[in-house]
């Protein structure tokens, strides 16, 4: 009998201070669930592997949120400007003008 504290299949947990884990199911590789657990049990120690799954999903969302944050600041930033041609004030040969700057700049 289950305890009605308690679920599983991606439902809220409610046992032994867990009261904001969930237990859920996945379907993965199982070479790679091994090499993964390996991994988490070296660095976590025998009960490592949720602690792993968890960081890894937060790095991987961290990257997400920090991505989005970013994005929204460029387009924040990045405003359209609108910008018409106005006509010369002074009347002047824009040809006469350079030749006389290099001409001067050549002395």
């Amino acid at each position: 009998m289950q305890n009605k504290n308690r679920s599983i299949y991606s439902i809220p947990y409610r046992g032994n201070n867990l009261a904001s884990k969930i237990k859920t199911s996945i379907l993965i590789n199982e070479d790679l669930w091994k090499k993964f657990k390996l991994k988490a049990n070296v660095e976590e120690g025998l009960k490592g592997v949720s602690k792993a799954v968890e960081k890894a999903l937060e790095e991987e969302l961290s990257g997400l949120v920090v991505a989005k944050a970013l994005e929204n600041i460029i387009s924040e930033t990045i405003k359209t400007i609108d910008v018409s041609p106005i006509g010369s004030k002074v009347r002047a040969s824009a040809g006469k003008v350079v030749r006389e700057l290099r001409d001067s700049a050549a002395c």
